[in-house]
C-alpha cells in the first residue's frame, strides 16, 4: 500500500465508524426521549455490544501502519491535521481493553437508568448501589488512559473532553474566579435588592411553550431540515451534524426554564449542524471540543438571550404565546433574565452564580478519581462546598444536590469544567466581535443576528477540528483564553 493509500484507507476506515456514531447517537437519544422503560435491559445490551464493535474498529489491527504509512505521505495541511485527530483518536481506543468498554457502557446504562426514578425520590442509598462500580470502572479507565498518555488520571479524562487542558491551568483559571466571584456575588444581589420585579403568572401549558421554543429555534436559524426538538428529563444536544437532536423539558410553572435551555441547545445545534460537510466523517470534521462546543451555547445563552436589550425581542414573542401580563414587559423581562439568585439548581442559575456550582463539581470529581474521596463522601463535600461557595444548605436534599446532574450518572468525569470554560471563551467571542462590529449590542436589540453568527461560522462552525484550541482561540479572537473578558463582561452587567 502506497503512503498516499493508507491515509485514503484511514479516510474510509473512519468514515465507516462515522455511521455507527450516527446509530449510536439516535439509539441514546431514543433511550432518553423515547424508549419505554421495559425496554431499558434490552437496549443496555444493545449499546453495550454497539461499543464494543466501535472500539474494535478503533482498535483495529492495520491502524497503527497505515497511521505511520500516511505520516510519510505528500499530504497538505488539512490532511495533516486529519492525520493528527486521529493519531489522537487511536492513542484513546488502545488505551482501552474492549471488555472495559463494553463494562461502562453497561455500568453508565443502569446507574443513569436508576437515577432517573432514584433521583425524583431522593434516593442517595439507592443511586450509590449502582454508582459504585461504576465509579470505579472510570477510575481505571482514567488510570488505563494515564498509563498510555503519560499525563495524570484526571488530566487524561480532562483531555478526552477539552485536548490540551490541564488541570493545573484549571485550577488557576478557578482560582482566580474564587477570588473576586464572591464578591460580585453579594454586589450583584444587594444591588437587585433595590429593583422591583414582576414574577410571571402561570399555569403555562406545555403546548404553547413549545409552539414558543420552536419560534424561537426559528430566529436563531435552526436547521429544521437537519434536526428536531424533544424532551428529556436533562436537556441534551445529540445526534450528528445531519440529523441534530435537541431536547429540552417544560415546567408549566415556569415559562423562562425551557425558552432558556432551548436557547441554550441550539447554540450547540447550529455548532453541529453548521460543521464542514466535506469533512463529515472524518476526525477533523468533529467539533474541535467541548469547551468550544459549551462556547456556543453560552453564547445564544449568555451574550444574547439574557443580553437586557434582547428582552424587547423575546417579549412579544411571551406575549404571542403565552398571552400578555405585565411580568412579560420589556423592562421586567431583563431583570428576570439578569437575576441574580443563590440557588442549590445548576441548570437553572444565574450566570453569575453558575462558575460557583462548576467548581463544586470539579473539586469533587477531582477528588473522586485521586481516591481521596469515596462515593459515601459526596454528600457531606457538596453541603460544605455549597455553604462555603454559595451559602445554601442543601443537607439531606439530595434530588437536588449531589443527584441533580446526569453527567456521572453517565460516567462522563472531566466534562464539568468545559462548561465555565465556555462561558469565559463566549465573553471572548462577545469582545473580539464588538471590534468589528461596534454596533453589535444594537443589532441583538433589533433581533438581527445574522452578522454575529456569520461570524461564529467562518472562526468556529466551519474550521472545526483544523485547528488545536488554543490555536483556533488565537485565530478567532486574537489570543488564547484570556478570562479577563468573563470578569469584564459580569462587572458590566451586574454592577454598571
Amino acid at each position: 500500500m502506497s503512503t498516499l493509500s493508507a491515509y485514503e484507507a484511514l479516510v474510509d476506515h473512519y468514515r465507516r465508524l462515522y455511521h455507527f456514531d450516527h446509530l449510536a447517537a439516535i439509539v441514546g437519544w431514543d433511550r432518553h426521549t423515547m424508549m419505554p422503560p421495559g425496554g431499558h435491559a434490552a437496549r443496555a445490551q444493545a449499546e453495550a455490544q454497539l461499543s464494543a464493535l466501535m472500539h474494535g474498529m478503533r482498535t483495529d489491527a492495520r491502524l497503527p501502519a497505515w497511521l505511520d504509512a500516511a505520516e510519510q505521505a505528500d499530504l497538505d495541511a488539512v490532511q495533516r491535521a486529519d492525520l493528527r485527530e486521529m493519531r489522537r483518536d487511536w492513542m484513546d481506543a488502545n488505551a482501552l481493553p474492549g471488555d472495559h468498554v463494553e463494562a461502562v457502557s453497561l455500568a453508565s446504562s443502569r446507574c443513569e437508568h436508576g437515577w432517573r426514578t432514584q433521583r425524583p425520590a431522593n434516593d442517595w442509598p439507592g443511586f450509590l448501589d449502582n454508582f459504585r462500580p461504576l465509579l470505579e470502572l472510570v477510575r481505571t479507565e482514567a488510570r488505563l488512559l494515564a498509563e498510555r498518555t503519560g499525563l495524570d488520571p484526571y488530566d487524561a479524562l480532562l483531555d478526552r473532553y477539552e485536548p490540551g487542558t490541564r488541570a493545573a491551568h484549571i485550577d488557576q483559571l478557578f482560582g482566580e474566579l474564587k477570588s473576586w466571584l464572591p464578591g460580585l456575588i453579594e454586589a450583584a444581589c444587594t444591588r437587585q435588592t433595590r429593583i422591583p420585579l414582576i414574577e410571571p403568572v402561570g399555569p403555562f401549558p406545555v403546548a404553547a411553550q413549545r409552539a414558543l421554543s420552536e419560534a424561537v429555534l426559528d430566529l436563531f436559524g435552526f436547521d429544521w431540515e437537519k434536526g428536531r426538538l424533544d424532551v428529556s428529563a436533562h436537556p441534551f444536544t445529540g445526534g450528528v451534524s445531519e440529523d441534530v437532536r435537541i431536547t429540552t423539558r417544560y415546567d408549566e410553572a415556569d415559562c423562562l426554564q425551557a425558552l432558556m435551555a432551548t436557547i441554550h441547545e441550539c447554540g450547540h445545534a447550529r455548532y453541529s449542524q453548521n460543521l464542514p460537510a466535506e469533512w463529515a466523517g472524518r476526525p477533523i470534521g468533529r467539533a474541535r471540543s467541548f469547551g468550544i462546543h459549551e462556547s456556543q451555547s453560552l453564547f445564544f445563552e449568555l451574550q444574547i438571550a439574557r443580553h437586557p436589550a434582547f428582552a424587547r425581542v423575546l417579549s412579544p414573542l411571551l406575549v404571542a404565546h403565552l398571552g400578555d401580563q405585565p411580568a412579560f414587559a420589556p423592562e421586567n423581562l431583563a431583570r428576570l433574565l439578569t437575576r441574580v439568585e443563590r440557588g442549590k439548581i445548576r441548570v437553572a442559575a444565574d450566570e453569575v452564580t453558575y462558575p460557583a456550582h462548576v467548581i463544586l463539581r470539579y473539586e469533587i470529581e477531582r477528588a473522586l478519581i485521586a481516591d481521596e474521596m469515596q462515593a459515601e463522601d459526596i454528600p457531606a463535600a457538596w453541603d460544605e462546598k455549597m455553604a462555603a461557595l454559595l451559602g445554601v444548605d442543601t443537607r439531606g436534599d439530595f434530588r437536588n444536590g449531589c443527584l441533580q446532574d446526569v453527567h456521572w450518572t453517565k460516567g462522563a468525569f472531566g466534562y464539568f469544567p468545559c462548561y465555565t470554560l465556555g462561558a469565559m471563551y463566549a465573553a471572548q467571542w462577545a469582545a473580539t466581535i464588538r471590534q468589528t462590529l461596534p454596533d453589535m449590542d444594537a443589532c441583538i436589540a433589533r433581533g438581527e443576528l445574522a452578522d454575529i453568527l456569520d461570524w461564529h461560522r467562518a472562526q468556529l462552525w466551519t474550521q472545526a477540528s483544523r485547528w488545536e484550541t488554543a490555536e483556533l482561540a488565537r485565530r478567532a479572537s486574537g489570543e488564547p483564553l484570556d478570562a479577563r473578558h468573563f470578569r469584564a463582561h459580569l462587572e458590566a452587567r451586574y454592577l454598571s
